[in-house]
């Protein structure tokens, strides 16, 4: 039995559109006629490599995937088997993409092919991570319970990384704001007002001279300065993709003093999470570490990891491995050395993700809760000056006069 997508009309006129299963297209249209519809457009699902790959390319965004996952996992937890709890998904998805890639899936599943082979076909949709999760489940027999790790996973770092995001919009709010008001200030307040002063013959003190000097720039270059900053951020992204550049500023934003340790931290939490799940799920500590450095944004974090599973194929436990590399946290190190003692390195490595995780956030929460009033002071002092230049020439006419 195959599965084909359909678009069909119904007799009001209004079109649908959705997926069918019959033994060939026939049947599926005769199956669609007996249900009053007819029949626009019919095509099977598992037989369109080219679409296959066309919808890979579109991809499934990281909320809808793990909303995926999580109903996959309840589904099978429940005792339904694998192509129904793929039907039951492809019944419930909104999104034309993502009930595509499931049928596509699915069909490939009906075929006598294991999940993990089928999610090969989608690899912009499924990452690496992902299907080799999935095919630890499938050999371990626990494919129920280890889609329930992997539906955590994903919803605990979708998690950590809005919270970082949400952390840092108030601050880009208040810094956006506050140079479109002194931008707009020095194009248009500042001009206008010390003009009235100029036209007068009357010396200007330094701090209104100084200001109006940095108006005119603005005012003359401002747009071509604008673009010149474009330009550059354009250029550092395409050099990023250097893998030496990419090295150099990796191993910079380690160095920094307070964005060193954000960095290190999240990357250690998302190295120390993924460990966790992988050999919780039973996969070799060498494949797991291979397949964990790719979830290591810090290239050269990531380095450093490959490195470690390279001295751990040697023979070096993997605590030994981490420490000899001096970049990673202490914590970590200890927590994987006693989970190596005990037999318990999953559940040590979860307790290392959770340690790494909670300072993340507690350093974010710190660090945006001081730089808010931080850019509030900075633009209050920024206007105080420009009020001061306009106000000064102002003081000394009165002076003046009496």
């Amino acid at each position: 039995m195959a599965g084909f997508r359909y678009q069909v009309l119904d007799a009001n006129g209004r079109a649908s559109e959705g997926v069918i299963e019959a033994d060939n297209a026939k049947l599926a249209r005769a199956s669609l006629r007996d249900q009053g519809l007819w029949v626009v457009e019919l095509g099977e699902l598992a037989a369109a490599d080219a679409a296959g790959k066309a919808r890979s390319r579109t991809g499934i965004g990281a909320a809808e995937l793990s909303l995926i996952t999580r109903q996959f996992a309840t589904l099978l937890d429940a005792g339904l088997t694998i192509e129904r709890a793929l039907t039951v998904l492809i019944e419930q998805t909104e999104n034309p993409r993502s009930r595509d890639v499931l049928a596509g899936v699915r069909s490939e599943v009906l075929a006598g092919a294991p999940v993990s082979v089928a999610l090969n076909r989608h690899p912009r949709v499924f990452p690496e991570l992902y299907r080799t999760i999935v095919r630890a489940g499938e050999e371990s027999g626990k494919a129920a319970g280890v889609m329930g790790r992997l539906a955590d996973y994903m919803e605990a770092r979708r998690a950590l990384t809005s919270k970082v995001t949400l952390a840092f919009v108030y601050p880009a709010v208040v810094l956006s704001v506050s140079l479109l008001v002194i931008v707009g200030m020095l194009w248009w307040v500042v001009p206008q007002m010390v003009g009235v002063f100029q036209s007068a013959k009357q010396e200007l003190p330094f701090l209104t001279r100084a200001l109006l000097a940095i108006s005119s720039g603005i005012r003359e270059y401002g747009i071509w300065g604008a673009a010149a900053m474009g330009g550059a951020v354009i250029a550092f992204q395409r050099a990023l993709r250097l893998p030496a550049f990419r090295q150099r500023v990796d191993g910079l934003l380690l160095r920094l003093p307070l964005f060193g340790r954000l960095n290190r931290a999240g990357n250690t939490a998302r190295l120390a999470s993924t460990l966790s799940i992988l050999v919780g799920s039973g996969v070799p500590l060498l494949k797991a570490m291979e397949a964990a450095a790719g979830v290591v944004q810090n290239g050269v974090l990531r380095e450093a990891v490959l490195s470690a599973s390279r001295d751990v194929r040697e023979g070096a436990t993997l605590s030994r491995a981490l420490e000899r590399q001096k970049l990673f946290p202490p914590v970590l190190v200890h927590l994987i050395a006693s989970g190596e003692a005990t037999g318990r390195l999953d559940a040590m490595l979860d307790r290392a993700a959770q340690q790494q995780t909670g300072e993340l956030e507690q350093r974010v929460a710190t660090f945006t809760s001081l730089l808010g009033p931080m850019m509030v002071l900075l633009m209050g002092v920024a206007v105080l000056l420009i009020v001061l230049a306009i106000l000064l020439p102002v003081f000394e006419m009165n002076q003046l006069v009496r």
